[in-house]
């Protein structure tokens, strides 16, 4: 038998193979193949186990387990982009088949933009299967499973929650120390949730297989929808703000949103075809969607006993694993962000003391800072602010004894400054909430007044 060879041009159909679950062990298995090539087996491994299910509860898993097969998929599927997709059992109905029409399009479109790829032309979901019946109601324990990523948006709503009285156990994918550390620091139950992906894919990339960024949000999301069914939780919730649904503007290409799946769209959609296919009392939501980034920033630097613990920054996080590294690099777009976020809104000691240095007094950054404030460059493919946000700590930290002489705000204030619009660069105009949001309504008002107290 001749030996199967990646090759990414010559590649004609994605295939979705098959996903399992035993019960027994609590391992699930999502399996895929290019053509006629080797299947391709991602594993994840979810506590608790032996699950005992019910007839209504197994079929709601069941429909969770497809949601997660078909969204997870993405990673694979973009290492070639082929035309002809192929599911070879469970077909999605047409609800679904638009939810994955969204993640796969919208999802990878830096990766698109990037790889100079016409996703319109090459995605071509087959026609949908039947619509299934409607999703029964479960009687799911009210509690929230909580996803923990280790930055201060996760820890904001962790301890929002626990304000309020809500009961909820921690989740997060993969073995990050660092997200692991700080679970440990909340003092509440949490689940480690080991993912691997199919050792294949990583041959095919060192073969010339299509690279880039993908919607890790989704595919997170469609794991925990599936482990709050198993675990018997009765919310999956997120922490995306409101400026997650706006993305870079590119010249020649429209917007283009790195992180789309933290977005509103993803997230109504995805809750909808959750309560309407898999259960009617599964609720997925993101706890902060109604607030900015900086209202977020304001409210961790109310919060004590993470300084040394959190980080935002993404060069700690990569898919082969957590680097060995300090907590910020400093050089990435999120941790000048983050540095700046938290400038108007913590003692100046405090912030730099949590960074090692002072990010707003070294002349070097200035290109990654403009990138943030839009000036002389698009908005960072990074889940950071809008350029209207960084515009308004800058304005403020430009007015604040303690920053005004610091290199980059004398800068903003100096030259930057006089060539903006100033209307909006308060801080005030970007403290408040709005928009619309999928937090449960005997929340939202209690939450609201926990921020502005």
């Amino acid at each position: 038998m001749t030996e199967w060879i990646f090759d990414r041009d010559a590649i004609r159909s994605f295939r979705f193979v098959a996903s399992r679950l035993d019960t027994q062990t609590g391992e699930v298995a999502l399996e895929y193949r290019f053509d006629d090539g080797p299947v391709l087996i991602e594993r994840l491994r979810i506590p608790g186990a032996p699950f005992v299910l019910d007839g209504a509860r197994a079929v709601a898993v069941g429909r969770a387990l497809d949601l997660l097969h078909w969204i997870a998929g993405v990673s694979y599927y973009k290492a070639a982009v082929p035309a002809e997709i192929v599911f070879e059992s469970s077909q999605p109905g047409l609800a679904a088949r638009g939810l994955l029409g969204e993640v796969y399009r919208l999802g990878l479109g830096e990766f698109a933009y990037r790889n100079r790829i016409d996703l319109a032309v090459r995605l071509n979901f087959p026609v949908p299967g039947p619509s299934p019946v409607a999703a029964p109601v479960l009687g799911l324990r009210r509690q929230a499973l909580v996803a923990i990523g280790g930055g201060k948006d996760s820890l904001v709503s962790i301890e929002s929650l626990r304000a309020l009285g809500v009961d909820q156990q921690l989740a997060w994918i993969g073995s990050s120390q660092l997200i692991a550390a700080c679970a440990e620091r909340t003092g509440l139950p949490g689940l480690k949730i080991e993912r691997a992906i199919a050792p294949e894919l990583f041959e095919f990339n060192r073969q010339g297989a299509y690279n880039g960024h993908i919607p890790v949000t989704a595919i997170n999301s469609a794991v925990l929808a599936l482990v709050a069914l198993l675990r018997d939780c009765d919310q999956v919730v997120f922490s995306n703000e409101r400026s997650a649904s706006y993305g870079s503007t590119i010249e020649g290409s429209g917007e283009v949103n790195h992180q789309w799946s933290k977005g509103w769209q993803f997230e109504h959609d995805f809750a909808a075809l959750l309560r309407a296919e898999v259960a009617a009392d599964l609720n997925y939501y993101s706890l902060l969607r109604p607030w900015s980034e900086l209202a977020i920033a304001r409210q961790f630097a109310r919060i004590d006993g993470y300084d040394r613990h959190f980080s935002s920054c993404n060069r700690n996080f990569h898919l082969l694993g957590e680097r060995p590294a300090e907590r910020w690099c400093g050089v990435c777009p999120k941790c000048h962000f983050v540095f700046l976020a938290l400038a108007p809104f913590m003692p100046k000691p405090r912030l730099v003391s949590i960074f090692g240095r002072n990010l707003l007094d070294e002349p070097q950054l200035a290109a990654g800072f403009d990138a943030l404030i839009e000036y002389r460059d698009h908005k960072p493919f990074e889940c950071v602010g809008e350029a209207i946000e960084s515009r308004a700590a800058f304005a403020h930290l430009a007015n604040s004894p303690a920053w005004r002489e610091d290199a980059l705000v004398a800068r903003f204030r100096d030259e930057i400054l006089p060539q903006l619009d100033a209307s909006g660069l308060t801080l005030e105009d970007q403290l408040q909430p709005a928009g619309a949001h999928g937090i449960p309504f005997e929340l939202a008002g209690k939450l609201r007044a926990h921020f502005s107290a």
